[in-house]
């Protein structure tokens, strides 16, 4: 896909994300749509990854570490043609396969279960590991919220990753600087990230505008260049798009009413407007 291509792509994942959780009244919107365009880069452009073939064990590897987000991840894969986008407006209800956290058991595309924060991470260590021993060359992604990282097992996995020189997998921190409880430099500072993670021998890559498709591109080519574990630092909008929920710490898990529902689909509206002018 070229960059107005992932561009309207994103837009529409957007549209999933706030149909599903509209449709749910539950759910985590404002770190789905932060993380928007590193989902729509990872399915649509960098991972070696097919719909119709989920279960490849060449495949590349995504973990959602930051497990509540799988709106965002739900409405990817949905578009990436993983199951059909109907499927979105049954989120958390009963029977359906897309509970609230991602589920390796009934939904094609999940590569691991996560919800229980810090966790993600060190699965996906486990998958970088294992490639290895299997001598395969699959690559594994996993992204981490910028709260989640004040969890004490996120830097053990960090340790053991570079201990193993795992230059197979890449870290992505959707630093969006909210976490439930507000603001991430106040609940619990994980400032330096980056210092941190180059700390623990990684490759770290700074990403200045983590919702701008060129400057992710840059980093995960720069990525696969490393020769070591790879750290993706990328800034980014919480509630990037929707007017009322940009950089607000209370839509981190809510959902919009129908009055809500109705201002953010017309935001995203004229996000589709000004990109078909392109």
């Amino acid at each position: 896909m070229n960059k107005l291509e992932l561009q309207k792509m994103a837009n529409e994942i957007r549209k999933g994300i706030i149909d599903s959780v509209h449709a749910a009244k539950a759910g985590h919107p404002g770190g789905s749509l932060s993380a928007t365009e590193v989902f729509t880069y990872l399915y649509f452009e960098e991972m070696n990854i097919d719909p119709k073939d989920p279960k490849n064990p060449d495949r590349d590897r995504f973990v959602l570490s930051k497990g509540h987000t799988a709106p965002g991840l739900y409405s990817t894969l949905a578009h990436r043609g993983y199951f059909p986008v109907e499927d979105l407006l049954t989120l958390r209800q009963i029977g359906s396969h897309l509970q609230g956290h991602p589920c390796i058991a009934h939904t094609p595309g999940i590569d691991m279960s996560s919800g229980s924060l810090g966790q993600g991470i060190s699965v996906a260590v486990g998958m970088a590991l294992g490639a290895k021993h299997q001598k395969k060359d699959f690559r594994v992604y996993t992204l981490l919220g910028d709260g989640e990282i004040q969890e004490g097992q996120v830097w053990e996995a960090a340790m053991f990753a570079a201990a193993k020189n795992l230059d197979n997998l890449v870290v992505i921190v959707d630093n969006n600087g909210l976490q439930i409880d507000g603001n991430i430099a106040e609940v619990n500072s994980p400032y330096p990230i980056d210092k941190k993670f180059e700390a623990f021998n990684f490759h770290v890559i700074n990403v200045e505008d983590g919702n701008d498709f060129d400057q992710l591109d840059a980093a995960f080519k720069e990525a696969r260049t490393a020769d070591k574990p790879v750290a993706i630092v990328m800034k980014t909008v919480k509630g990037k798009n929707i007017s009322f929920m940009e950089n607000q710490a209370g839509w981190h898990g809510k959902a919009p009413n129908d009055e809500e529902y109705a201002i953010a689909m017309e935001d995203l509206k004229k996000v589709e407007e000004a990109l078909c002018q392109k």
